[in-house]
C-alpha cells in the first residue's frame, strides 16, 4: 500500500510538472504571438481617382508603364472593385460611405450628411479637395470646359466649405502643406474619361511621382483608384497603395470603395460611416 501511495504521488507530481510546462509553453506561445495589424497613423494621405477602365486595360498594360511601376513600389490589390455605375455615385460612396441613393451623374447637394471630411474637422484635422480644370477655388456649377463637378463629391456637401475646395493648381509643391487629406481629381481628359490611357499615365506620372516618392520616407501614403470599370456587372477596377509602411507586392483580398474609406478612417482614429462601418480596415499591406 506504502509503495502504491509512492506511485500515484509520483505519477501525480509528473502531471502536475507536465501541466505547468505546458501552461508555460503556452503562456509563452501566447507572448510571441504579434500584435494585430493596424493602420499606420499617417501625417498625409492623398486619393487620386481616375475614370472608367477595366482592371485589365491597366494592369500590365503597355499603355499605363506608370501605373505598373508604381504598383511595384507599393500594394497592388488584383481584386479590387467599384461600388455601382455611372460616376457620381462611386465618388460619393468613397467620401461618405454611401451612395446616398444617388444613381446619376445629375449635380446633387446631399446636405450636412456625415463624410470623411466632417469626420476631419471634428477631431482638429484637414481635408481639401483638389480638381484640376475647375474655373476657381470654391466652384459650385456642375460643369465647365473639362471640368466635371459630378467627379467632385465634397462639392455636394454642405458641411464641407468652399475654402477646401480648390484648383489643382493649389496643390503645394511643398508636401509638408498639404492637408491631412486631399482628395484628388485630374479633368475630363486627364482622368482618362475622355482621353486614352495613355493620357492618365502621363498625367500621373508628371503630377504626383514626386509626392509618392517624397510620402515613402515622410510618414504618408498615396492611393491610386478609379471609380468604376468600363460599365460591366463586374466592376473590376486599378488599385494600388504606395508609401510609407507599405509592404510591396500584390494582394488578393476583395476590396473596393468602402474598404478604402474605412482605411483611412483608422489612420486617423475615425469610426466607420454608413457602410464603411461594416467594413474592416486594410491591415496586411503594412510593415
Amino acid at each position: 500500500m506504502f509503495w502504491k501511495r509512492i506511485a500515484v504521488a509520483a505519477v501525480a507530481a509528473t502531471g502536475l510538472a507536465a501541466a505547468l510546462v505546458v501552461s508555460h509553453e503556452d503562456t509563452q506561445a501566447v507572448a510571441i504571438q504579434p500584435a494585430a495589424a493596424k493602420v499606420p497613423a499617417f501625417d498625409h494621405i492623398v486619393l487620386v481617382m481616375f475614370e472608367n477602365k477595366d482592371y485589365k486595360e491597366i494592369n500590365g498594360s503597355s499603355k499605363a508603364p506608370y501605373f505598373n511601376k508604381l504598383a511595384a513600389q507599393g500594394a497592388k490589390f488584383t481584386k479590387a472593385y467599384g461600388t455601382t455605375h455611372p460616376s457620381q455615385p462611386n465618388y460619393i460612396a468613397q467620401f461618405a460611405g454611401s451612395t446616398h441613393g444617388v444613381d446619376s451623374n445629375k449635380c446633387q447637394d446631399l446636405g450636412n450628411k456625415e463624410n470623411i471630411a466632417s469626420q476631419l474637422f471634428g477631431i482638429g484635422k484637414t481635408f481639401v479637395g483638389y480638381a484640376e480644370s475647375m474655373p476657381s477655388d470654391g466652384y459650385t456649377g456642375c460643369t465647365k470646359d473639362k471640368y466635371a463637378r459630378k467627379h467632385n463629391s465634397w462639392v455636394s456637401f454642405g458641411n464641407v466649405p468652399a475654402s477646401a475646395n480648390k484648383r489643382f493648381s493649389s496643390f503645394p509643391s511643398d508636401f509638408t502643406k498639404l492637408p491631412h487629406v486631399a482628395f484628388v481629381t485630374p479633368d475630363l481628359c486627364s482622368d482618362m474619361h475622355d482621353c486614352a490611357v495613355d493620357t492618365g499615365d502621363k498625367w500621373l506620372k508628371k503630377n504626383l511621382d514626386a509626392y509618392a516618392q517624397w510620402a515613402k520616407t515622410h510618414n504618408s501614403l498615396l492611393i491610386v483608384n478609379f471609380d468604376e470599370d468600363s460599365g460591366t456587372s463586374v466592376n473590376q477596377i486599378f488599385t494600388t497603395f504606395v508609401g510609407a509602411h507599405v509592404k510591396p507586392g500584390s494582394y488578393s483580398e476583395s476590396v473596393n470603395h468602402y474598404s478604402i474609406l474605412r482605411t483611412m478612417e483608422a489612420a486617423f482614429g475615425l469610426p466607420g460611416i454608413a457602410n464603411a462601418a461594416n467594413k474592416s480596415p486594410i491591415t496586411n499591406v503594412w510593415q
